[in-house]
């Protein structure tokens, strides 16, 4: 009897619960770009598929990872896959540009936008910070990626603190399979 009571008393505020819904504009961003050009642009980053080595400055081995998602609309990047440190990178593209989300292991997103700057070579500048949780703090605010050969990729990153350059890194990868 208790459960029948509780059930007929909840019962009214549960269903006018569910079935409240609000009214919410969704923004539409229609990201129209010259089909030639995105093709040129997006298709380096494909060819990156696959497990790639090197060493950061204390000699210790670098692993990363890129695979091509959603259709061919995206490009994931794994970082140090399985490490306390690993990070992933989501490149897409956006009109007439690359941009990439770099999901850090800070706990901030750093949403990047990229252009070939010259042939072989993507330069990745920060448009705007996801959870950032302080103006000093640490987060990348710049990538080039640099395409030597086939086989072999250079990431130069840029960390900042607030507008002055904290510290920056190379990897240099090359391509295992």
């Amino acid at each position: 009897m208790k459960i029948t009571a509780l059930c007929a008393f909840a019962l009214p505020f549960l269903a006018s619960a569910c079935c409240v819904t609000e009214s919410k504009e969704v923004r539409q961003m229609i990201s129209a770009g010259d089909a030639q050009h995105r093709e040129w642009l997006f298709a380096p980053l494909g060819a990156l598929e696959g497990r790639w080595v090197g060493q950061d400055p204390s000699g210790a081995e670098q692993v990363v990872e890129f695979r091509v998602s959603s259709g061919g609309s995206a490009v994931r990047e794994v970082m140090f896959p399985g490490s306390e440190h690993e990070m992933t990178n989501m490149y897409t593209l956006d009109g007439d540009s690359v941009v990439m989300t770099h999901y850090c292991a800070q706990g901030n997103q750093p949403h990047l936008r990229g252009n070939m700057q010259q042939e072989g070579r993507m330069v990745f500048e920060t448009e705007v910070i996801g959870d950032l949780k302080a103006t000093d703090e640490m987060y990348m605010g710049k990538m080039t990626l640099v395409f030597v050969d086939a086989d072999h990729i250079e990431e130069h990153w840029t960390a900042l603190r607030g507008d002055k350059v904290d510290h920056e890194m190379v990897f240099k990868l090359t391509r295992v399979k």
